[in-house]
């Protein structure tokens, strides 16, 4: 599993993960495929993120739970969409939130690719699914790996961001030195939870004051 990693990233998590874990996770996604259940991303976009992110230019981790299940929605970035694809209504409910943070018209599309090339990590904790099976592949050994990559950044000499949204993203606040890096959690932008505490977060705003204090820059959020 990890021979299909980005090198920089492949470098940082060979010594982090244990085998057995992944050695289980890639003997069921074969016995899920064998079986013929759809799975989501493809298997070419599992690591999409880490492609499009290298290590040293994580500047925000955004911390997904696993991909849409729906057909043509999962590319391998957590919460966006490829193009031409109808944006699902929590990233719908991130980019009302957007607008209101920092007056950013909501976009037409949910392809987050301009932020994942500035440093924004898009990242699930779990990197696949079967059709319509929400959660179907938690606690086969993704997380193994993800907690490894969440470490990874954690471990940068750079303050960075963590944007934990709900409750499964902020069991992981354990892996992040807070007094390091920014940690912020909110509830989920999910309709049933946005209104919780999500709407009026301001975390896009709150993450660019830190950066640029830190000497990091702020992220461009508008997608073009």
């Amino acid at each position: 599993m990890l021979d299909r990693l980005p090198p920089d990233w492949r470098a940082a998590l060979n010594n982090r993960v244990d085998a057995p874990p992944l050695e289980h996770l890639q003997a069921f996604l074969a016995c899920e495929v064998e079986a013929g259940k759809r799975l989501f991303p493809a298997q070419a976009d599992w690591f999409r993120a880490l492609e499009l992110t290298p290590l040293a230019a994580v500047r925000v981790v955004i911390l997904g739970q696993d991909p849409y299940h729906g057909e043509g929605q999962a590319h391998g970035l957590a919460f966006s969409v490829p193009p031409g694809v109808r944006p699902p209504p929590s990233l719908v409910n991130i980019f009302k939130e957007l607008e209101a943070d920092l007056g950013l018209a909501r976009p037409h599309h949910g392809l987050l690719e301009h932020w994942a090339r500035q440093g924004v990590l898009l990242l699930n904790t779990v990197l696949t699914v079967e059709l319509a099976t929400a959660g179907a592949h938690q606690g086969r050994g993704w997380e193994a790996l993800t907690d490894a990559i969440i470490r990874a950044v954690d471990a940068q000499g750079a303050p960075g961001v963590f944007v934990l949204w709900g409750a499964h993203a902020q069991k992981k606040a354990a892996l992040v030195q807070s007094d390091r890096h920014l940690v912020l959690q909110s509830p989920h932008p999910s309709p049933l939870s946005a209104r919780r505490g999500f709407f009026g977060s301001r975390p896009f705003s709150r993450a660019n004051a830190f950066l640029e204090a830190n000497g990091r820059g702020a992220i461009d959020w508008r997608l073009p």
